[in-house]
């Protein structure tokens, strides 16, 4: 009966190599052999500046966020404006973007250590999962591989990120194009746990929400009122707010019990009660205080990192992370 147990554990072995790798070409532990130790290289950097400055955890995800929705998870977003063309790292949305220091750091030392090896794509997707972490939120593998993309476009920066204006059918409709569905939207919205949203972005809200000096009749008033005596006009440009009081340095489900109470900070926010099944899931972690959120959200970012991504031989592995090479 020697057969059939050689069979089953060829099975076991095929089914193990098809967890590591998915149909695009992305590996857990893909640098072991070609760059041993990138991971813990990348992870030491990002706790190097984590330790220093906690609330770079958000803009770092966000910044891998913003990166994956424009051309795919490939660098493009850290790529810097030439002469001849307008990167999408001016484009509006992500002129706040911060933390690209780290990035280029955590590839600086690999540069030194295997040049031309690691991807400033891969570098960015393993920063975001580990400044997650290292602030007490999730982790997620992050199978490796990406190559860096050579082209890097403004407007479709500008086009192609979800608006903190978006209703739910834009929003729904920009998630299905990367083939992300409706439950990593609300999931992926609850990364708004952590970090600040400058007052311009939901400002209307709360000032001139229809053109005629109103309010946002889906905000709650009290909530209003505190975020008035914070922003103090429509046109403020400076101010920043926690996108979730209290508890803007902690990853926590309590992103969605501020959204069941109809303060959710942007209209993208308020906009997961719109939706049957994303409203179900906003009401599920606020009676349940995210019980199952950390898991789901582990799992959205592990599908949102192989969105679009370039392998094989497509692109190229950068020098430095903000220039073609």
């Amino acid at each position: 009966m020697a057969f059939p147990k050689l069979i089953f554990q060829l099975m076991l072995v095929i089914l193990l190599a098809f967890d590591l790798c998915n149909a695009q070409g992305l590996k857990l532990g893909y640098y072991e052999k070609t760059c041993p130790g990138a991971e813990a290289s990348v992870k030491k950097t990002t706790a190097h500046y984590i330790s220093r400055a906690p609330t770079l955890a958000a803009p770092l995800l966000r910044m891998h966020f913003h990166d994956c929705f424009v051309r795919g998870c490939d660098g493009s977003v850290l790529l810097n404006s030439t002469k001849n063309n307008q990167a999408e790292r001016d484009a509006i949305p992500n002129q706040s973007l911060r933390g690209f220091q780290v990035i280029d750091a955590a590839k600086s030392e690999l540069e030194h250590k295997c040049p031309g090896v690691v991807s400033c794509a891969d570098i960015l997707a393993l920063v975001a999962r580990d400044a997650v972490s290292l602030i007490k939120g999730p982790y997620w593998k992050v199978p490796l591989g990406r190559r860096d993309g050579r082209v890097s476009n403004m407007l479709e920066g500008l086009i192609n990120l979800p608006a903190p204006f978006a209703n739910i059918t834009s929003l729904k409709v920009q998630f299905a194009s990367l083939g992300l569905n409706a439950k990593d939207l609300v999931v992926l919205s609850g990364g708004h746990t952590i970090g600040n949203a400058h007052c311009l972005t939901f400002t209307n809200r709360i000032y001139n929400f229809t053109g005629n000096g109103d309010t946002d009749p889906t905000m709650d008033p009290n909530y209003i009122a505190r975020l008035k005596s914070k922003c103090t006009s429509v046109n403020d440009v400076t101010t920043i707010v926690e996108m979730d009081p209290g508890s803007f340095k902690i990853f926590d489900g309590s992103y969605y019990s501020y959204v069941a109470k109809r303060r959710g900070l942007f209209q993208s926010d308020a906009a997961l009660l719109d939706d049957k099944e994303t409203k179900a899931y906003v009401k599920l972690q606020a009676m349940s205080h995210g019980s199952t959120f950390f898991k789901d959200f582990a799992e959205s970012m592990e599908k949102m990192g192989k969105v679009g991504v370039l392998t094989g031989k497509a692109g190229e592995i950068r020098k430095r992370c903000a220039f073609v090479n």
